[in-house]
This record gives C-alpha cells, structure tokens and sequence, in this order.
C-alpha cells in the first residue's frame, strides 16, 4: 500500500507542479521528532507582525519538536494566525516541553513541496487544500470543490464539525493507509468572481476566460456558466489580470486583495457569488500523531482546538476589512443580494448530483443539504 501511495504521489507532485498549485503527499512517519529547522518563523512579533506575544514557554528542555508550516508568506494571512496561536498554546500548555517552529511560506511556497516536506519529515503539521488526494486514490475529497455546497459561514462550520467532518476525516485516513490524519478544518474564507467587467448572472459570463482552480468539478461549473476556464499559476495571475491573458479570476478578497489583483483592469469588478465557502485542512501523519504518548496528545489536540477557533475567527474578521479594502482602492462591488444566485445554483445543482452519485455520497451530499435548512 505504501509503495502505491508512493508512486501515486511522485505522478501527483508531477501534475501539480505543471498546473502552478496544488500539493502531493506523506508515506511513513518520520523515525523521531523533527528538530526545528533554523531560520523559521517563530511568532507573529517575532516575525515583525502582529501583536506582542505572551511570555513564552521556556522550551529549552523541550522532549518534542514539531515544525507546523503553510505556503503563505503574508503575516495578515489567517494561517499565519491560526499557526501563532498553536505555538502560543501548545508551549504553554506543555509547560514547554514541546516546542513549536513556525513557517510561513519558508519551507515553500507551493502547497506540493509542503507535502513533500510532511512526507519526508521536515514537517509535522501543514495547511493544505485538500483537492491533491484524488491523485491518490481518494477522489471523495473533491466534495469540498463543489460550489454552493455551503450557504454561509455557519452552514460550512455545522457540516465540518459535525457528522460529515467526522466522516470525511476516517475515509482520508483510511484511504491513504493513515499516511494523512486531519486535526481539523481551515477556512481561507468564500471565494468570489473578479474581472474586467461586472456581472449579475451567468449568461455574463458567456465567451470569457476565467483562471479556475484545477478540480473538474469547479471547471465544469465555469463551463456551463459559458465561460472558458483557464489555468495561471496563482504566482502569474497579477500579471495575466495586467497583460488581459485573462478576463477573470475568482478567489476570497483577502486573497487577492494582497496580492492586488483588483488593482488591474480585469480584476477591478468583483461580484459577490459566494460560490465556494473553502476548506483546507490540517495535516499530521497519522502514524507519527499515533507514536506519541497520550498526554502529548491531548496537548495538541487542545492547542489544535485553540488555533482552528483563532484561524476561522480571522477569516470571518478578515472577509470584512479586506472588502472594504479594495473598495477604498477603487473596486466596483456588486453585492451578493443583488446577483442573480438562483441561476447560479442550478447550474451547480446537477454537478453536486452527479458527483455524489459517481463517487457513492449521496448519503453525504443529503447530510450537507439538511443541514442548511
């Protein structure tokens, strides 16, 4: 099993460095502790961001050391909150005797090479989208790429702490041999179209070319929207928005707020589709997570429930200011009450039906849809 997860990932990592972004995965656990590597990132204020940190935990005598990373090199990013605060708790709580090395976006930039690091060692915990398993064997995953599965905000927390998290989180840890336990679910917030011209409804969107993400199901919606999905590195999206390579993109305001994407001609219009309330896990290997002793878990179980609280709290705060961000910078909003969301949900619609039926989640598909009414 784990030589075929091996080969399954070397061919995923392959196919993800092509596409500019998506990760690939982890196979045994490492043999002992990964020591903090030097020059990562330890807290926000030591980082030059954020507030002043609590007192810290003397570690010095520390008898674990994990490394918890994400691919976000911006300290604003809610990631970057929510790894301080699992420092923070989990030194705190171990009366030091874990340590905690932060990195942020310093052992990579794409989410493919902090698998790699996951899997080789180097990392004990990392933030990841979760759309690089079905390149594993685990194409129940892509549900989260559904668009207009979740309603809101407090519909996507109900399912993922709920019934369907629990069972999301045995079918990946059972289909990848344990190499993947998820600790919990992240949000990088509701994804939404920007481009070079506004919008209200689908037939808006006929003949334009729109950077998507890679998951098939999403590239079908954008299809039967008319529109022509296009693949940019989400490095060279600001120069594509720039140099009209593209005529659109969609991704949370946080997002391309700074990196200032709506600062360009064909980002500038945003329309408020709420298409996509994301998910992104946090990852351990299971086997590595499995050595430890029980007081060590319960540790990080609890700095895990702290920093999954701290991270979605960010978002939802974030979500705010970032839209009033780019509105300052000159964007044109068009608000989501006054988008024609009906006909964007029945394209949708058929898409989550076929998939549930394909990938046998009708049961869970039904499970997220009772829990919004």
């Amino acid at each position: 099993m784990k030589k075929k997860v091996s080969l399954l990932l070397a061919g995923a990592l392959m196919a993800a460095s092509l596409a500019g972004c998506g990760p690939t995965p982890p196979a045994a656990a490492p043999a002992a502790p990964a020591a903090p590597a030097a020059g990562g990132e330890t807290t926000a204020a030591a980082a030059g961001g954020g507030e002043a940190a609590a007192p810290a935990a003397d570690t010095s005598n520390a008898e674990l050391n994990l490394i918890i990373a994400s691919n976000q090199t911006s300290l604003d990013n809610p990631y970057s909150y929510g790894m301080d605060k699992f420092k923070e708790v989990l030194e705190d709580i171990s009366g030091g005797k874990i340590s905690v090395t932060v990195h942020k976006g310093t052992l990579g930039e794409n989410e493919n090479e902090l698998i790699e690091k996951l899997e080789m060692g180097a990392a004990s915990m990392v933030v990841a989208s979760p759309g690089f398993m079905t390149a594993i064997g685990v194409p129940e995953v892509d549900i989260f790429s559904l668009n207009y599965l979740f309603d809101s905000f407090d519909h996507w927390e109900k399912c993922l702490d709920g019934e369907f998290g629990d069972k999301m989180k045995t079918t990946v840890s059972e289909k990848t041999g344990n190499n993947f336990r998820i600790m919990a679910y992240w949000s990088s917030s509701v994804r939404d179209y920007y481009g070079k011209k506004d919008i209200t409804k689908p037939d808006d969107l006929k003949g334009m070319t729109i950077r998507t993400q890679s998951s098939q199901v999403q590239q079908d919606f954008w299809k039967a929207c008319g529109a022509i999905p296009t693949s940019v590195a989400w490095g060279e999206l600001y120069q594509a928005l720039q140099q009209g390579v593209v005529d659109s993109a969609e991704n949370d305001y946080t997002s391309f707020m700074l990196k200032e994407h709506h600062k360009t001609d064909n980002g500038k219009h945003i329309a408020e589709t709420h298409h996509d309330y994301t998910t992104r896990l946090l990852l351990m290997n299971g086997h590595y997570y499995d050595g430890l002793t029980d007081e060590q878990k319960a540790w990080i179980d609890e700095a895990v429930e702290a920093c999954t609280k701290e991270e979605r709290e960010v978002v939802y705060r974030m979500f705010k200011e970032s839209k009033e961000k780019v509105i300052a910078d000159g964007a044109v909003v068009t608000n989501f009450e006054d988008l024609d969301i009906d006909a964007f949900k029945a394209l949708a619609l058929p898409i989550q039906d076929k998939f549930a039926a394909d990938n046998n989640m009708t049961a869970e598909l039904e499970m997220i849809r009772a829990a919004a009414e």
